[in-house]
């Protein structure tokens, strides 16, 4: 069944208008010139590249049988000899019988068809939707990453446009097997290196060598330096337990006494002389000087050591160091606390050689330190390596950075891809089943095929159609079979072309009779379609009255009933009468099977629009209804006046015209064009108000009105404006 027809770009059709359905009935009223022929013309022959932009929906397997002009003018008007019409014959009983059942089967397995493509169109439906919503979630990263600072943008180039081209991309990209390592903010320092201000190459930074290590091990350090023990006065030093107090006394003694006695400098008492002080200084012989001076002189090599480490300045500035800068401080901190308390304390010992010192090894702190500054170095190198080959560099960037975004994303893309799993295994089961009901209605329309071979003809529709004729009147010509495949029309006693001789109301009479028998036989007998969808285009168009009421009569009985065998009928006129006559009386029924569209025509083109059962007016006041809508064309408004005129004083009250536009307020020069118009004896004129550019809408407007007025008829006037 269709379900929406679509008219755009063609004819009078000159923006998108839709016609909308879910009735089995479709009624469609619209004067001449509204597009009702191209409407149905696209319906007879939607492959003509002039309806490229027309679309219709909901169409299964129907066929679509139109009747309007064109199937006429292809089905009669070259010859008139006929394409059979092909019925099943009526003394085959058992090859009716089952061809029915077959067909009812074929009914089933259509209905079951539909109903898996059903089926098949929501899961799809479902799938793209689960698809969008993932699409949305990822587009994420898109806004995330483009714009603002732009780091990382490069790694979307390609991917901006389309949230699809995106999607597709992420999931192309393997999941990691575990979280990487590598951060989002250490992506863009690194593209900031190669790229931004940071872009240069950079020196390794220098490592500590301290060469003081070495002394820190030194055994002097452990010796306690004292001096002479064969001295006079050494067991007195020795017994006082303190000969760095007594070498540093000997500072403060003369280097030459004499025969006079001095002060002592411990005690301040006149009680040094050269003697006790030559005895001291023999205490302390040529060892302990010795063992003093190698001391002085390590003590020179660990500070010129200390000296040599380099500055904090030169690492600090170092972009490699900042984010490090904790740590370095902590490390660079460590080394010269180390080297400056063993430092001190050699000095200790140069001021108590006596004593016994002990170092703090200074390797593990330098070590440290040297650690950290390698690990620094192999990032500057890593660097300027990236720097000569940098768009490789990049390159390996953008793979890790989705590598990231395939991790983070992880649980939007693993449901999307389960959920896409279990479709795809859904739909394979539907189409299977699909291709299954396929080959059985290939089967069973074989079948049919093959029985209709032995028992179709086309004798009962010639009986049929001659009936018709009879019953409405017509005995001047009649239809005869021709051929096994074919019949024609004929008068008697007459040769030739015979339907030519008709009048046009006879080739209307013949093609619609004809054309209700092609809906209910075959076109041949391989024809196994049996689903149809009936569309009938004015078919009173050139009949008399005689004839409206029965053709009238002949749709309802075949077409618009309900129960009828067709699955759809549209039927488009221009009559209102005829379209009041085809509604169904029963609300009911109007509402579970027919639908009511009117078709009009206004400066934007042909519009298709629903109607109500209540809106269903006579010709004349659908005039009236024209003519107060200033949108519909110039044309039809004016035609429209004229006809409104014609009809109510020549047929309603037989009034002279002429006498009417003799008012002197008719005769003002505004008026004229419009006096010109309605008094034209053709209908066909119309467009000499666009050759002339005479139309004004208000003017005609109140000429109209005026006619009238003068007439004595102000409140028909009114009334009908209502």
């Amino acid at each position: 069944m269709i379900t929406k027809i679509t008219m755009n770009n063609v004819a009078c059709y000159k923006d998108s208008t839709a016609l909308i359905t879910n009735k089995k009935v479709n009624l469609i009223y619209g004067l001449n010139g509204t597009g009702k022929s191209t409407l149905s013309n696209y319906l007879y022959d939607r492959n003509d590249p002039n309806y490229e932009y027309c679309a219709i929906e909901g169409l299964a397997n129907e066929d679509i049988l139109v009747y309007n002009q064109r199937f006429i003018s292809e089905y009669f008007y070259e010859s008139d000899t006929l394409k059979g019409i092909f019925t099943l014959s009526k003394e085959n009983k058992v090859a009716e019988e089952t061809i029915l059942k077959t067909e009812k089967e074929i009914h089933n397995l259509d209905d079951e068809q539909k109903n898996q493509n059903n089926i098949l169109e929501e899961t799809n439906l479902e799938i793209s939707r689960k698809k969008q919503e993932a699409e949305n979630t990822v587009w994420n990263i898109k806004q995330k990453y483009t714009g603002g600072d732009r780091v990382l943008e490069y790694c979307l180039t390609g991917l901006q446009g389309k949230k699809e081209s995106l999607f597709t991309h992420i999931l192309q990209v393997s999941k990691p097997v575990s979280q990487p390592i590598m951060t989002i903010a250490k992506l863009k320092e690194d593209v900031e290196s190669l790229k931004g201000n940071a872009a240069q190459k950079y020196n390794e930074l220098p490592l500590i060598n301290f060469d003081g290590t070495e002394i820190e091990t030194n055994s002097i350090f452990q010796k306690s330096i004292v001096g002479n023990e064969n001295s006079t006065i050494s067991e007195l030093i020795t017994k006082l337990g303190n000969s760095d107090w007594v070498k540093a006394g000997l500072d403060y003694l003369p280097s030459e006494i004499g025969d006079k006695t001095i002060p002592c400098p411990f005690c301040q008492e006149t009680t040094v002389n050269s003697i006790l002080a030559n005895k001291i200084k023999n205490y302390f012989d040529g060892t302990y000087t010795l063992d003093i001076e190698e001391i002085k002189r390590l003590s020179s090599i660990y500070t010129n050591s200390m000296n040599a480490i380099p500055s904090e300045e030169i690492f600090i500035s170092n972009p490699f160091i900042i984010g490090k800068k904790d740590d370095f401080e902590n490390r660079y901190k460590s080394v010269l606390q180390c080297v400056s308390q063993n430092k001190r304390a050699i000095e200790d010992k140069i001021k108590s050689p006596s004593q016994k010192i002990f170092f703090i090894d200074s390797t593990t702190v330098v070590n440290d330190f040297n650690d950290l500054i390698k690990n620094v170095n192999k990032e500057i190198t890593e660097h300027n390596a990236r720097l000569d080959n940098k768009e490789s560099s990049l390159n390996k960037i953008k793979i890790i950075f989705w590598e990231i975004m395939r991790w983070e994303y992880d649980q939007t893309i693993s449901n999307f891809l389960n959920e896409k799993s279990q479709s795809e295994i859904k739909v394979g089961k539907i189409k299977e089943k699909l291709s299954t009901i396929s080959t059985e209605l290939s089967k069973k329309k074989q079948y049919i095929t093959e029985q209709q071979k032995k028992t179709v003809n086309i004798d009962e529709a010639v009986r049929v159609i001659s009936d018709e004729l009879i019953d409405l009147g017509i005995d001047s010509f009649k239809i005869e079979k021709h051929t096994d495949v074919l019949y024609k029309i004929t008068r008697i006693n007459e040769k030739g072309d015979t339907f030519k001789t008709l009048s046009e109301g006879e080739k209307m009479i013949i093609s619609f009779l004809y054309f209700i028998e092609l809906c209910k036989g075959k076109k041949s007998a391989s024809d196994t379609n049996t689903g149809k969808i009936i569309v009938i285009d004015d078919p009173i168009s050139s009949l008399s009255h005689i004839y409206v009421f029965n053709i009238g009569l002949l749709i309802k009985n075949n077409f618009t009933n309900p129960k009828s065998q067709y699955d759809q009928v549209i039927i488009l006129t221009h009559s209102l009468y005829f379209f009041y006559e085809l509604t169904f009386t029963k609300q009911e029924d109007r509402k579970q099977y027919m639908a009511l569209y009117r078709l009009i025509k206004t400066s934007n083109g042909a519009e298709i629009k629903s109607m109500h059962y209540h809106e269903i007016q006579n010709d004349y006041h659908s005039y009236w209804d024209v003519i107060k809508d200033i949108n519909y064309s110039p044309a039809l408004i004016a035609n429209c006046m004229r006809n409104i005129i014609e009809y109510f004083f020549n047929f309603i009250e037989k009034m002279e015209l002429a006498n009417v536009f003799q008012k002197q307020s008719l005769q003002d020069v505004k008026y004229q064009a419009f006096y010109r118009y309605i008094n034209k004896e053709s209908h066909s004129l119309g467009e000499n108000i666009f050759d002339i550019k005479e139309f004004d809408y208000n003017t005609f407007k109140d000429a109209f009105r005026l006619v009238f007025v003068e007439s004595g008829y102000e409140g028909h006037y009114n009334k009908m404006m209502q």
